[in-house]
């Protein structure tokens, strides 16, 4: 039975405007895509070393762009319309379960270049039983046994069903620790288990030993780890696979150990026949970090045109399958690639009728291009013991140009460059001559005008044993030396930074004769070390007499450690006195403005000017003093009232303290008309209170209307209202 790969896609579309939220706004799952995508290029031979600063920039990359997303999620989950937020540093995306308007209002986001549907991948079925082949003959795999290459410190890691840590080939090659095994769906967090039996099909062909009566591993001493990307239903989402690729690169999440695999084997495809760049950037930063992402080609052929992604991406190495005499497999997938309309697969390797491991300590004879690949995958195993730190390109480069050529002259649709041949690829690597260019550091950052340097190594392989010329672009450099002798050694490489701010990209080029080697590196100009000044509250309002604070704090920026002394100007003498305290603030801190007002100060507001000075940087922040001086308001109430001839009129006057008013208030009125008398109840006043004023008319009193004065006095504060009265 032959090992299938089915993608099953939601129909659901994302990019712009075209996601309208449906009246009915049902849950989805999606893939937040940000625009800004990381691509590192990290030169350090070190693989430790390269894949602890790929993880740092892409983690840091993530970490900045996200922040706007991961906040409004955050919102939305909070209102019950997002149910899970799965951030994702390898791809710069977030998987989300969220409302389809959420969904919309994301991709609106300026920060955000698509929300995609996640995608559900269907695993590979596992394979029954037929006949046995001698396909590790068939690549040579023995031959380099011979050699003392059996795979031995090489750790090989599988993306798939998972793997039955009881069969005796696998439990005794598992690395083992809560670092070798991942189950991004959360169903079986700890222990390795398959309850499909692909995977463990397929780690069989990389690992295996020959307990079972025969060699079935291509490399048998090296050791497994595994990801179980697919639910015990059987499918993989998009979001758990970009998980198990992100665990892939840090599988304790210790940056500072090196845990990572050697090698990734992906024996499972998507649709046929389409390019879907999903997982585009996970694989190109695998192979970044020195993995080269290892996939079967796909089981849909022999029609051409049937690439499957993510095999068919440029960043995988895809694998075909063909049976023991080398003829191709009728049903392994054909080329062009949908992606880049290449050659497709890339290679091929022995995949009918493949012994391996079964469920339950079983075994059995399987088909597939799900079986060709991980022959691949063991290869390597080989070949990195064998010469450790290959990158990926020339991990590749090995592999196709150590291929048995099968079909047409050249590459081509249906076998690639050939069939697998590790002891040619091995023989290949040791006797072709090539060299490596690295640069240590991969990040500089220099003030405008500043000089960074750079040490760029040359590194041989295969006997290079040439002189490198050294270039660089982006920015003017000078090397020294400008060339290194003999294929291998250092040169210093020194740059000055420009007058503008901003990140340059450096390429820096070996050339020996008509090849060339490149790497990257980049120099940051940063703004000078300054500071910022801030005072609040920015406006504090006192009685005449009484004092306040304000808090002024000294933050610095790009690296500002310097010292920075504080003072307060523009209080007139009139009104009070300003001081800081402390009047230095040694780079960052706060300090305390005090003000004490006079008790004669007058009424009004004042702007006070706080001034830090370091060096010839200086900023001024400005706050405002409201003084009051001591006063209190007067009211009338009502504002009229109408009396008949010879009744009394009565009047309510309130008085109100401000600006800590505690005097006592005398009241009197004017403006009565003849014939009339009036009286008060209630004064003087203590403020706050009221008195009353009662006016007595008589049979005499002129009919008409009149303004009546109230007069309030209280030394020398005098305040006036007035009131009318209808007589009638």
């Amino acid at each position: 039975m032959r090992s299938v790969a089915v993608a099953v896609v939601a129909s659901l579309a994302l990019s712009g405007s075209a996601f309208a939220a449906p009246v009915s706004d049902p849950f989805v799952d999606v893939i937040v895509v940000m625009k800004s995508q990381a691509a590192p290029t990290i030169a350090t031979p070190d693989r430790r070393e390269r894949i602890r600063q790929l993880e740092k920039a892409l983690r840091d990359h993530a970490n900045t762009t996200q922040r706007g997303a991961r906040d409004l999620l955050a919102v939305r989950q909070k209102q019950g319309r997002v149910t899970s937020v799965v951030p994702l540093w390898i791809t710069n995306a977030i998987g989300a379960r969220v409302r389809a308007s959420v969904a919309a209002e994301l991709a609106h986001r300026p920060d955000v270049r698509e929300v995609r549907p996640s995608t559900t991948i269907e695993a590979p079925s596992a394979a029954a039983a037929t006949t046995v082949e001698p396909n590790l003959t068939q690549v040579n795999a023995p031959a380099l046994w011979d050699l003392g290459y059996r795979g031995q410190g090489m750790v090989v890691a599988s993306m798939d069903t998972g793997i039955d840590i009881s069969h005796p080939e696998l439990a005794a090659r598992w690395r083992g620790g809560s670092n070798s095994w991942y189950d991004p769906n959360g169903q079986h967090p700890a222990t390795p288990i398959d309850l499909i039996g692909h995977g463990t099909q397929t780690m069989g062909v990389m690992v295996g030993g020959d307990g079972g009566g025969s060699a079935i591993g291509v490399a048998p001493d090296a050791r497994w780890i595994a990801v179980k990307i697919f639910n015990d239903r059987g499918q993989a989402s998009s979001t758990a696979i970009h998980l198990g690729y992100q665990w892939l690169l840090d599988p304790d999440g210790n940056p500072a150990t090196a845990d990572a695999p050697n090698v990734v084997n992906n024996s499972w495809t998507m649709t046929a026949g389409s390019c879907s760049l999903e997982f585009q950037a996970d694989l190109r930063n695998l192979r970044t970090a020195g993995i080269l992402p290892v996939f079967a080609a796909g089981n849909y052929g022999p029609t051409a045109g049937t690439s499957a992604s993510p095999a068919n991406n440029p960043e995988a190495l895809a694998v075909g399958s063909v049976d023991g005499n080398g003829l191709i497999d009728p049903y392994s997938s054909r080329g062009p690639s949908a992606c880049t309309q290449g050659t497709y697969p890339q290679l091929v390797a022995p995949g009918t009728d493949i012994r391996t491991t079964d469920l339950y300590g079983g075994y059995l004879d399987v088909s597939g291009t799900s079986l060709a690949a991980p022959h691949v995958a063991g290869a390597l195993a080989l070949l990195l013991q064998a010469s450790p730190g290959l990158s990926a390109d020339r991990q590749q480069a090995a592999l196709q140009s150590g291929a048995v050529d099968l079909g047409p002259t050249g590459a081509d649709n249906d076998y690639g460059s050939g069939r697998l041949d590790v002891v040619a690829s091995y023989n290949w690597l040791q006797s072709t001559p090539d060299f490596s260019v690295a640069v240590t550091p991969a990040a500089v950052s220099v003030l405008p005008g500043g000089t960074a340097t750079y040490t760029v190594t040359i590194t041989s392989s295969g006997g290079f044993s040439g002189d490198v010329a050294l270039s660089v672009s982006g920015l003017p450099g000078t090397f020294n030396p400008p060339v290194v002798v003999g294929g291998a050694g250092t040169s210093v490489l020194t740059v000055t930074g420009p007058a503008s701010t901003g990140t340059n990209s450096l390429v820096i080029t070996g050339t020996n004769g008509q090849v060339s080697r490149t790497a990257t590196a980049s120099l940051t100009v940063v703004p000078p070390p300054d500071y910022g000044l801030t005072a609040t509250p920015s406006s504090r309002t006192v009685n005449a007499g009484a004092s306040t604070t304000y808090s002024v704090s000294v933050a610095p920026t790009n690296g500002f450690a310097a010292d920075v002394a504080l003072t307060a100007t523009g209080l007139p003498a009139t009104v009070g006195s300003a001081a800081m305290s402390p009047t230095v603030v040694h780079g960052s801190g706060t300090a305390q403005l005090a003000v004490t007002t006079l008790a004669s100060a007058p009424a009004g507001t004042y702007p006070i000017t706080v001034s830090g000075v370091s060096g010839t940087l200086s900023h001024s922040v400005v706050v405002n003093l409201v003084v009051n001086r001591p006063d209190f308001a007067l009211t009338i109430s009502p504002s009229s009232v109408t009396v008949t001839r010879p009744f009394t009129a009565t009047y309510s006057i309130g008085v109100f303290s401000t600006g800590g008013f505690t005097g006592s208030v005398a009241l009197k009125v004017s403006g009565l008309p003849p014939n009339t008398s009036a009286s008060w109840i209630g004064t003087p006043v203590f403020p706050p209170g009221s008195a009353t004023l009662k006016v007595k008319t008589t049979a005499s009193t002129p009919r008409g209307t009149y303004t009546l004065k109230v007069t309030a006095t209280s030394g020398s504060l005098t305040h006036q209202t007035t009131a009318t009265l209808l007589v009638r």
